[in-house]
């Protein structure tokens, strides 16, 4: 049925916007032959994740040193002093399992994964329906101080404006809608 799995689909997004959601439903909810890239980070952990699961948690010191030895197909120091990098063993440890794989990354990663890999790589911009509700929407997580999440909100607009760089733009405005449709997306770029 699918072609080709050596192929990577990227969903980006401002903070907020639903992306890590539509991504979860796609590998937990669906028979498409996917799998996540665990991204590197030197952020500390929220209460729940786990290093090598939800992220590689790393300190600035030893990404550093990936950085050094050309680890990574990109990274970005998105805050200052919170690096995050997709490490080029995770790319091969999934496409040797003949899977496509699978980012939720912020939109500068997102780009960059697709200039690294052309037409092998699907970007998919995750559009929240509008700033004001991103907003609510990080309030309501509660996971940051009122000064993280303004720099995350001014972060978001700035990133809106790189919408156009994506190969798709789906706007997670009704969830259920947004899922479909990922779905669909990615099974016909699994299927070219």
């Amino acid at each position: 049925m699918y072609s080709d799995t050596r192929k990577l689909i990227v969903f980006s997004a401002p903070s907020g916007s639903g992306k890590t959601t539509i991504v979860r439903h796609l590998l937990n909810d669906t028979d498409l032959p996917l799998a996540f890239s665990i991204s590197a980070t030197t952020r500390k952990p929220r209460p729940g994740e786990v290093d090598g699961k939800d992220y590689y948690f790393l300190s600035v010191e030893a990404f550093k040193e990936r950085i050094a030895d050309d680890a990574f197909v990109e990274w970005e120091e998105v805050y200052e002093g919170v690096f995050y990098g997709t490490l080029k063993t995770e790319i091969e440890r999934i496409w040797n399992a003949h899977k496509a794989v699978v980012f939720d990354i912020d939109v500068e990663g997102g780009i960059s994964i697709k200039q690294f890999f052309k037409e092998k790589a699907l970007t998919v911009f995750v559009q929240p329906p509008s700033i004001e509700d991103l907003r609510n929407r990080l309030e309501s997580r509660n996971t940051e101080s009122h000064e993280q999440l303004e720099v995350r909100v001014n972060k978001a607009s700035q990133e809106l404006q790189k919408s156009t760089e994506f190969d798709t733009i789906l706007i997670n405005d009704q969830l259920e809608k947004a899922l479909h449709e990922a779905e669909q997306i990615v099974a016909q770029f699994l299927s070219s």
